[in-house]
């Protein structure tokens, strides 16, 4: 939807607000509903929100530590400057459009570097720098539960999925499930989110959405517009979608595993057709990156506690940073040998990553091993959850933290604030439930202990 086609919907009377979001950390939807004439007024200007906005949890409470904003700073604004290029309708919301805004500083007026959508900018700017437009792609799984997310949470958290079994490609069980994954489709597709389709996952009650892939940045205002889409069109259907990695112990996880590439001139720079695998040295130079930094930027594709349980032996999340040839116990699977497709897949990323800070790590790191013209090492064969203990992606969000801390290469990438800024967030995800009584510790121990 372009700025003029909205002035004209809403002269029609077809849109009366309109949704001006920025993205936080957990890489949510916050902002405000503008009267659509209102948002005509500023929409080439600015408003403006709250800084604690960049600095909560998912409960939305205002942990200290942050150098960024405090009690004692006085919590101050941050400026909405909205992207017009990201308006677009919103169309199981009644006359209503949505655009996503950047965050700028309120005294300067520059972009908060931190800010996800920012984080992102500025490694397409570095790749770009080098002459690559980097190319990604995500997919999306969740599970549908019986009942509205409050529904379930007034019944105590009993979770009662969608189906009954394993429903993986399964097309009699998805049939049931049509009357939210139809809607969920059609309607992200209105609004210029190129969905290609969905299907059943490898789990009772899973889904999995495909977007195609795009530019970097639009890849992820896809991902975050259709995430806040399926909760939305779920809701309004009686049902509840959640993208909690991993919701109970003998379920598989749900994942967001994203798909890489670098393009020059209209051409996939990955692809070589004299090459073995067709694969470039390029793309092995990138990979490279992806595998010695691996640990360095897993709490950005793993940022919660609950994160970590989904890396589990036989459950096709990885346990291993290995990469190999079309083969999903991979951390790195090589996609698309041979043809002008060939890309990377990174299988690290649970359903509940930011898509921007997770695709930035993953091009800060490649774009580092293709700096430092990295040697790829022969691709892993077999079965990377038989050997389980030589280059095993971090096992808790404690590890992942200080590996972040420790990491040169994302201080350099990233910038000092912006480690220092998520790594306080990995580090209050710890305080907040180490301070928490379980329910797994009162069973097993209220009679034993």
């Amino acid at each position: 939807m372009t700025f003029d086609d909205l002035k004209a919907q809403i002269k029609a009377g077809a849109i009366d607000t309109v949704l001006t979001c920025i993205v936080d950390m957990q890489g949510r939807l916050m902002g405000k509903r503008f009267h659509a004439e209102a948002f005509l007024e500023m929409a080439e200007d600015e408003t403006h929100c709250c800084n604690y906005l960049l600095a909560t949890d998912l409960e939305m409470a205002t942990p200290d530590g942050y150098a960024s904003t405090s009690w004692e700073a006085g919590y101050g604004d941050y400026v909405m400057k909205p992207d017009l290029t990201t308006l677009r309708p919103v169309p199981w919301l009644d006359g209503t459009a949505m655009c996503l805004c950047d965050v700028l500083d309120h005294h300067t007026h520059k972009p908060v570097p931190f800010a996800p959508r920012e984080v992102l900018k500025a490694q397409i700017e570095k790749a770009n720098a080098l002459g690559f437009d980097p190319i990604m792609a995500t997919e999306l799984e969740f599970f549908l539960f019986q009942g509205t997310h409050d529904e379930i949470a007034e019944g105590g958290f009993n979770l009662k999925p969608i189906s009954r079994y394993n429903e993986d490609y399964h097309i009699f069980q998805t049939s049931k499930e049509e009357p939210v994954m139809r809607p969920i489709r059609n309607h992200l597709r209105a609004m210029d989110i190129p969905v290609e389709g969905s299907k059943g996952e490898a789990e009772v009650g899973q889904e999995e959405l495909n977007i195609k892939y795009a530019g970097a940045l639009l890849t992820a205002d896809h991902h975050t517009i259709a995430k806040h889409g399926i909760k939305e069109i779920a809701h309004q259907a009686g049902f509840a979608a959640s993208f909690l990695p991993k919701w109970h112990h003998n379920r598989v996880g749900s994942a967001a595993h994203v798909h890489q590439s670098l393009w020059t001139n209209g051409s996939n720079a990955f692809f070589d057709p004299d090459a073995p695998l067709g694969k470039s040295a390029l793309m092995d130079h990138y990979m490279a990156g992806l595998l010695k930094y691996a640990s360095d930027i897993t709490v950005f594709l793993a940022p919660y506690i609950n994160s970590y349980k989904r890396f589990a032996k036989g459950s096709f999340a990885p346990t291993q940073a290995v990469w190999s040839v079309d083969n999903r116990t991979a951390a790195f699977r090589l996609c698309g040998d041979g043809t002008k497709g060939v890309r990377v897949e990174c299988r690290i990323p649970g359903a509940d990553m930011n898509p921007y800070l997770a695709q930035a790590a993953l091009l800060a790191a490649g774009l580092k091993g293709i700096a430092e013209k990295m040697p790829l090492s022969d691709p892993f064969k077999g079965d990377a959850y038989a050997d389980d203990d030589v280059l095993h992606i971090p096992r808790s969000l404690r590890v992942a933290r200080e590996e972040l801390l420790g990491s040169a290469m994302l201080r350099e990438a990233f910038g000092e604030e912006t480690v220092t800024h998520y790594a306080r967030a990995a580090e209050w995800e710890i305080e907040e439930f180490e301070r928490v009584v379980t329910d797994y510790e009162i069973a097993r121990g209220f009679e034993k202990a």
